[in-house]
């Protein structure tokens, strides 16, 4: 049985950085959300950068052959004041954006602001309380770490209620 046919959607939410790159994948049944896996790629700062994106790259997908989800959502940059901050972190966003769309999966894109929104209720939430909600939300015995995890499953959750907040911005990338 597919996932559709079981009337189950999965979804992964990527939180993109060069260092460490957050996912969670949830899955949805009706009304219920279960956290199938969440974890970070990690890799070594000291590779030359083509080298870790290459590693990104490879981690995601693997993911996405493991758990075969319907849709991607990805957090986007907020605007940085270091222009060579931004454009590794927008090719690490790329590496996610491309990896989905080679998979055939519609992938959507969330400001840091919408998902805090979505999450908590407002879009200027602390990282514990985005951590808080989420171990709430998933009914977790505790919070899920590490941060960028947490804030992974923050964004698939924010996609897969999507359909019924008024998020603006839900827009495929």
């Amino acid at each position: 049985m597919t996932n559709q046919q079981q009337n189950r959607k999965i979804i992964i939410g990527i939180d993109p950085g060069t260092r460490v790159t957050g996912y969670g994948v949830i899955s949805i049944t009706g009304r219920d959300f279960m956290p199938l896996d969440f974890g970070c790629i990690r890799p070594p700062a000291t590779l030359p950068l083509g080298e870790r994106y290459a590693i990104i790259f490879n981690g995601l997908q693997k993911l996405l052959e493991s758990y075969n989800p319907l849709e991607m959502a990805i957090e986007t940059p907020f605007v940085h004041k270091n222009a060579q901050s931004a454009m590794k972190l927008g090719i690490a966003m790329g590496c996610a954006l491309i990896v989905g769309k080679l998979k055939g999966l519609k992938v959507f894109g969330y400001s840091p602001r919408e998902v805090k929104c979505a999450i908590v209720g407002t879009g200027k939430a602390s990282k514990e309380q985005v951590q808080r909600s989420i171990t709430n939300y998933l009914s977790l015995k505790s919070p899920p770490t590490p941060q960028d995890a947490a804030d992974a499953l923050a964004i698939a959750i924010c996609h897969a209620n999507s359909h019924s907040l008024l998020i603006p911005t839900k827009k495929e990338l």
